[in-house]
C-alpha cells in the first residue's frame, strides 16, 4: 500500500520501489507525529517540563509479557508498538460515538526503525483481523486460555494493552522494544491546542454514526471533529475498518503539517501547552516513561529522514466465513514480518493485500 518519493538511486537500497503519490501521503506518519509532538516539544526542551513529568502514564510490559518472548536478534533494530486507545468511557463519552460501551484499540501500528536508524516503516494492523490470542492475564487478574479466530480489537477491549503486545508478538515473531498508546479523548485536546488540522476532503463523508459530516475540499477540523475524521468508517469506502486506515494516515501526516508550520521549538509557552496535553493522553512502557527518556530516544532518532518512511497494512483477505472479517493474507504477512524480525528489505509482494476496503 505504501509508496517512495525517493530518488531512483535510493529506492533499491533497502525497502523496494514505489510510486511517489501514496508515498507522500503515507510517508511521514508515524515516528513525526507521535515522537515530534511528544519529543520535539519535550526534546529539546524537555529539561523545562518536569513539572508534567507526572502525567504519563506507565505499563511495565516486559513484566507482563514474561519470558516466552521472541528472540531479539543482533540486527533487529527497533520495534514499538503505537495504540491508539477509544475507550468511549470517562472524557470519551462525550465525543460522537461515545454511546458504544467498553474500551478498544482503534489504531495499531507496528513501527520499526531499522539498524543504522535512517528509515522507518510502520504496519498497520487492522482491527477486523481474525487472530489467534495467546493466553492472556484478563483485568481482575484470572488467566484466559488462549483462543483461535478472535478478532484483533476485541484483544485490547477485554484484556488490555499488555495482551495486544503479546499478540503482536505471536502472530509476527517481532520482539517489541516499546510501547505507546495514546487515548483518543487527549488525542482531541491536543488537536485543539493546534488551533485545528487542515486536511484535504477527497469526497464527502456523510456518517451519522460517527458524527462526520463533511464536504469535498480542504476543510479546517477542531477537535471533535479531527477525532470522527479518524473514527469514521460507515462514510468511506465499503464500509470497513480498511478504508478508515487510510484517512488515519491522511489525518496525521496533515498532523504533522501543522505540527511544522507552527514551529513549536520557538515558542516555549505553546510547546508547553503541546507537551501538557499530549502528555495527559499518553501511557508508554516503563522505561519511556518520562519526559527525559522521550527526550533521549527522540534524540536517537534525529537521523531517521521522512522521505525514507512508509506505512504498509498488513497484508489481509476477507475471511470465507465471515466477509466482515479479514485474515492475514500468506505468505505475504509472513514475508513482511520475516523482513521487519530480520531488519532487511521488504518484498513488494509482502506490500500486497487482497482486501483494501473499496
Amino acid at each position: 500500500m505504501s509508496q517512495d518519493t525517493r530518488t531512483p538511486e535510493a529506492v533499491g537500497r533497502r525497502r523496494g520501489a514505489a510510486t511517489p503519490r501514496k508515498r507522500r501521503r503515507t510517508g511521514r506518519i508515524v515516528l513525526l507525529t507521535l515522537l515530534v509532538l511528544l519529543l520535539a516539544a519535550g526534546g529539546g526542551l524537555y529539561w523545562m517540563y518536569s513539572s508534567i513529568d507526572g502525567n504519563i502514564k506507565a505499563v511495565d510490559i516486559n513484566k507482563a509479557l514474561g519470558d516466552d518472548r521472541p528472540e531479539k536478534l543482533p540486527t533487529s533494530g527497533q520495534n514499538l508498538l503505537v495504540l491508539g486507545s477509544d475507550s468511549r468511557a470517562g472524557d470519551n463519552a462525550d465525543l460522537a460515538g461515545g454511546a458504544v460501551g467498553g474500551g478498544r484499540s482503534d489504531t495499531t501500528l507496528v513501527v520499526h526503525i531499522p539498524e543504522g536508524r535512517t528509515e522507518a516503516v510502520a504496519v498497520s494492523i487492522p482491527r477486523d483481523t481474525l487472530v489467534t490470542r495467546p493466553e492472556c492475564v484478563r483485568r481482575d487478574g484470572t488467566t484466559a486460555p488462549s483462543a483461535k479466530r478472535v478478532m484483533f480489537n476485541s484483544v485490547y477491549a477485554q484484556y488490555g494493552s499488555a495482551c495486544v503486545a503479546k499478540t503482536v508478538e505471536a502472530m509476527s515473531g517481532v520482539r517489541l522494544d516499546h510501547f505507546m498508546e495514546i487515548d483518543f479523548a487527549g488525542f482531541k485536546d491536543l488537536v485543539d491546542t493546534l488551533g485545528g488540522v487542515t486536511v484535504d476532503v477527497k469526497q464527502p463523508i456523510d456518517d451519522k454514526q460517527s458524527g462526520l459530516h463533511l464536504e469535498a475540499g480542504r476543510q479546517k477540523l477542531d477537535g471533535t471533529q479531527s477525532l470522527a475524521f479518524v473514527r469514521t468508517r460507515h462514510g468511506v469506502g465499503d464500509g470497513s475498518d480498511l478504508g478508515r486506515i487510510s484517512l488515519q494516515q491522511q489525518f496525521l501526516t496533515a498532523l504533522l503539517t501543522e505540527v511544522k508550520n507552527q514551529d513549536l521549538l520557538s515558542s516555549p509557552a505553546k510547546s508547553y501547552k503541546i507537551a501538557d496535553s499530549a502528555t495527559k493522553a499518553l501511557t508508554t512502557d516503563s522505561e519511556l516513561a518520562s519526559l527525559t527518556a522521550l527526550g533521549d530516544f527522540g534524540r536517537s532518532l534525529n537521523g531517521v529522514d521522512p522521505q525514507n518512511m512508509e506505512t504498509i497494512m498488513l497484508p489481509v483477505a476477507y475471511d470465507k466465513i465471515d466477509p466482515n472479517r479479514v485474515v492475514a493474507h500468506e505468505p505475504n504477512a509472513s514475508q513482511l514480518w520475516k523482513a521487519i524480525r530480520e531488519d532487511a528489505e521488504i518484498p513488494a509482494s509482502a506490500k500486497k493485500s487482497p482486501a483494501t476496503g473499496g
